[in-house]
């Protein structure tokens, strides 16, 4: 199925960076770097630079910490929405939040895509993504609370409650109004799964692409890269661009990574080896 983003229409073949840019001081990742207006947009900048099709801005770090409520996610983000559209008026603009609220004001600031990371937990969220004719990312959390992490989680077949939660949020979006070509799906890794539960949905990707809709996964730096390496979070990048190789040969389309140039390069060659991309150059053998 073709990806329709901002009023642009993406083959199935395409596969799209999503840079994701923090606006919160206690991000895992960056550690705040760029909370400050001019460092998140000259991030924004670089991102597009080395390649980046999409942003994906938050204001809520995804694990444990500090309470945030919903006028405080909106302060963080909703301005620096509408300030990268001013700066960049044809780039997607999508926004991490589960709450309603938050992704109805940034829509209306100019954002096209409410990647809700916790499976649905807010109802109301796809009928805002509906009447604002954004797309919208279901994703499975696992039935978890927001910012909760998993406790001797277990799944008869992990892939199976993926494959059935993320198709009827899935349907809620489409019974919302969001286009069919609009509507993500996200196995969700580290969220209410292990280790053993990211890679399995990693090496079964390729049924949950068999749902017919465009392929989301967020992949950069996580745990379960982390444990399967044992590797502290600066040293994960090895890893996550294994399992983002993997997933782009599997079937999945978008991508949500930390690393942007080293992403575009790999997600370049996997389209070039699958043949959907000419090498940049060619001069060897042919002269």
């Amino acid at each position: 199925m073709p990806l329709f983003l901002r009023g642009r229409t993406y083959a199935d073949t395409d596969l799209l960076l999503m840079a994701i840019i923090n606006r919160t001081p206690d991000s895992f990742y960056d550690k705040g770097a760029f909370v400050d207006d001019d460092a998140g947009l000259a991030a924004v900048d670089r991102a597009v630079a080395a390649g980046a099709d999409i942003v994906d801005i938050g204001g809520v770090k995804a694990g444990p910490g500090a309470e945030v409520d919903e006028a405080e996610e909106i302060a963080r983000v909703v301005p620096f929405v509408q300030a990268v559209r001013e700066r960049h008026g044809d780039l997607v603009i999508s926004v991490d939040t589960w709450r309603s609220g938050v992704a109805d004001a940034c829509l209306a600031a100019g954002a096209d895509i409410v990647n809700d990371a916790w499976g649905g937990v807010d109802p109301d969220i796809a009928e805002v993504a509906g009447r604002h004719d954004a797309a919208i990312v279901c994703t499975h959390a696992g039935g978890q609370q927001p910012r909760t992490r998993p406790h001797r989680v277990g799944y008869d077949d992990v892939m199976l409650d993926v494959l059935e939660r993320t198709a009827s949020l899935a349907e809620r979006a489409l019974a919302a109004g969001v286009r069919r070509e609009s509507v993500l799906l996200d196995p969700g890794h580290d969220f209410g799964k292990n280790t053993y539960h990211s890679l399995e949905v990693t090496r079964r990707l390729p049924e949950l692409v068999g749902l017919g809709f465009p392929v989301l996964v967020s992949l950069s730096n996580k745990d379960f890269v982390g444990e399967t390496l044992d590797r502290p979070v600066p040293e994960r990048l090895t890893g996550t661009l294994a399992t983002t190789a993997v997933s782009a040969w599997l079937g999945a389309q978008i991508f949500r990574a930390h690393n942007v140039q080293e992403t575009r390069e790999v997600l370049d060659m996997v389209a070039s080896i699958r043949g959907d991309r000419p090498p940049a150059v060619a001069r060897r053998g042919l002269a």
